[in-house]
């Protein structure tokens, strides 16, 4: 079965899970009913469903958003080599407020994205997707957005946002160095900005830039 519509990708998520009621659906996904039935409604999955649901059940995201492929992630990586990109989501969480400490890099699984795409982007080797945590950078960024990360920026651009890490917390911050100082800045008023200087400087590590969002839209 192809197609993008929600009932079609119902189907191939009945298929694969243990997932047969919207309800379900709504509870796996942390989203109340009335969410779900507004997507049935307008058609067009969220991203960040697939996004979840791919990882959580081991689907490919390709195949579980359009019935294109093979519903194993290994037998589609081989089958769409040649048109997609498979970045992984990593276990570490961006932290949009006071910093999260479950940085570990392990791979919980990957996400597919048009190569023609993702290389107008940046290296598609240098990209990681993680969620963000906290509300210092709305509007922005919300907690639950998943972010693209473009590992391989990381010279700091004027209102550029960035993953940062200091110490064992990574946040994600608009970043502004000055001489000797690295102030990282929230988008939240109600976040005031953190300065950096000297000794701890020496424990800052930018990890990457902010280059894409995915947000589920209720």
């Amino acid at each position: 079965m192809q197609g993008k519509d929600f009932d079609s990708f119902f189907e191939r998520l009945r298929e694969q899970t243990d997932i047969s009621t919207q309800a379900q659906l709504a509870r796996e996904l942390g989203v109340g009913r009335a969410a779900v039935s507004l997507v049935k409604k307008k058609g067009a999955v969220p991203p960040r469903w697939i996004l979840d649901l791919s990882v959580r059940y081991n689907i490919d995201s390709t195949w579980l958003e359009s019935g294109i492929g093979s519903p194993g992630p290994e037998a589609s990586a081989q089958e769409f080599a040649g048109d997609f990109a498979r970045i992984p989501k990593v276990a570490a969480r961006l932290s949009a407020g006071g910093g999260s400490f479950e940085t570990g890099a392990e791979v919980e699984g990957y996400y597919a994205f048009r190569k023609d795409w993702i290389k107008s982007k940046g290296n598609p080797s240098d990209m990681v997707l993680m969620e963000v945590y906290g509300n210092s950078m709305e509007p922005e960024l919300k907690e639950g957005d998943v972010v693209l990360l473009d590992q391989s920026r990381k010279n700091i651009l004027a209102g550029g946002i960035y993953a940062v890490g200091v110490e064992d917390t990574v946040m994600v911050k608009r970043v502004e160095k000055r001489p000797g100082q690295m102030v990282l800045h929230s988008d939240n008023k109600d976040y005031s900005p953190i300065y950096l200087g000297g000794d701890e400087l020496e424990n800052v590590r930018v990890l990457g830039q902010v280059v894409w969002i995915s947000r589920e839209y209720h």
